[in-house]
């Protein structure tokens, strides 16, 4: 009888650690805001300002106007990919990495919109053809296609045909639409059309599996084929790391899970500080592994959220340890700390020193705050 394989043990914290290095949140990293992006495989962007609160939490001296500049230059962009939710990314992940996703979550909702009937009688590909020639044309908000196309098929569902659009063809949110202190509807385009004057900057098409399971491993290890799937919303990834497992370490969790991970990536002692971190709401963070204990403690599972919304989440020694929020007033920001546990004197000095830190990035400066720390 073959007995059973067994592999190096990374016990919770140690696995913490490990991802908090690759997710730069032990210490501010001094990495260029484009390097960052592109490392992290793309910035969660369900909402407009995710994306900057997530790199004040990692790079060292980040203002919000650095990325802000590189949206209006179209050297990132907010793009439908992962898990078929928004994110930003660099020109070139934005291209790749949206091809990479297309036959996961992406196929996925476009099929259940058609299954609930709305799509009935719709022809899929002229559907895409007309919709890339209106926002090529010009950028189109969801509502302008739902009103362009409904003649078309008049018995469709509206909501359906602009999603369709969207799940069809790789639509970009173009600027304003995400910049740092405007605002701007949706508003969408191709990528063809958008990064049309930076196409030495961009991909001749899908990334490579391979290639992509060693970048999210270098961002998000160690983990396993489930972790990765979770990640980007692809099945049967097996194969993938198979053909790799020669490149690689291979690990195992306290359940016996094989983690899989690269040779020369950072993986420090479970006893390294970690610094409290303030993270928007949606952070990858939180949503690219299938089993989230390395970051979220079981007993903890389900307070990130309120129904449909994300709470903005702060970690402590690593690991979640509550919410907070933000009052930006027309004279006054007030940051509130919502612990889920009580905190010691040292650890809410820490809380408070890195609200501050966060405040004074994301703030215009001289601008008047107040940090609010809560009992638990």
């Amino acid at each position: 009888m073959a007995l059973k394989t067994t592999h190096p043990v990374l016990g919770a914290r140690a696995l913490n650690r490990a991802t908090l290095a690759r997710q730069l949140l032990l210490r501010p990293a001094s990495l260029g805001v484009t390097e960052a992006v592109e490392h992290l495989l793309g910035l969660q962007a369900q909402n407009t300002k995710p994306p900057y609160y997530a790199l004040a939490a990692r790079l060292d001296g980040f203002r919000p106007e650095q990325l802000s500049a590189l949206m209006e230059s179209r050297d990132v962009a907010r793009i439908v990919t992962m898990r078929s939710t928004v994110h930003t990314h660099t020109a070139r992940d934005a291209v790749a990495l949206r091809g990479l996703a297309q036959p996961g979550a992406i196929d996925r909702e476009l099929a259940l919109f058609v299954s609930r009937g709305g799509l009935d009688g719709v022809d899929l590909d002229r559907l895409a053809d007309l919709a890339r020639a209106l926002v090529e044309e010009r950028p189109r908000t969801p509502k302008e296609l739902r009103e362009e196309l409904l003649p078309h098929w008049p018995d469709a569902d509206p909501q359906s045909l602009s999603v369709a659009a969207r799940c069809l063809l790789p639509l970009v949110q173009v600027t304003p639409r995400g910049l740092w202190g405007r605002g701007g509807k949706v508003a969408l385009t191709t990528t063809d059309q958008w990064f049309d004057e930076s196409a030495e900057r961009t991909a001749d098409g899908a990334a490579d599996l391979d290639e992509t399971v060693l970048r999210y491993l270098g961002a998000f290890g160690p983990a396993s084929v489930k972790d990765m799937q979770t990640w980007c919303g692809l099945t049967k990834l097996g194969p993938a790391f198979e053909r790799l497992r020669p490149r690689l370490l291979v690990f195992q969790d306290e359940r016996g899970t094989e983690l899989f991970d690269l040779p020369d990536a950072p993986r420090p002692d479970e006893d390294t500080p970690a610094p409290p971190r303030f993270l928007p709401e949606f952070d990858n963070l939180l949503l690219s592994h299938a089993d989230r204990t390395r970051v979220v403690p079981a007993e903890l599972r389900g307070r990130t959220w309120t129904g449909n919304q994300a709470h903005r989440v702060f970690l402590l020694d690593g690991f979640l340890a509550g919410i907070w929020h933000l009052d930006e007033g027309k004279d006054r920001t007030t940051l509130t700390v919502e612990p889920f546990a009580r905190v010691t004197r040292g650890e809410r000095g820490a809380i408070t020193c890195e609200a501050e830190r966060t405040l004074q990035l994301m703030s215009p400066p001289g601008t008047p705050y107040d940090i609010v720390l809560a009992e638990s």
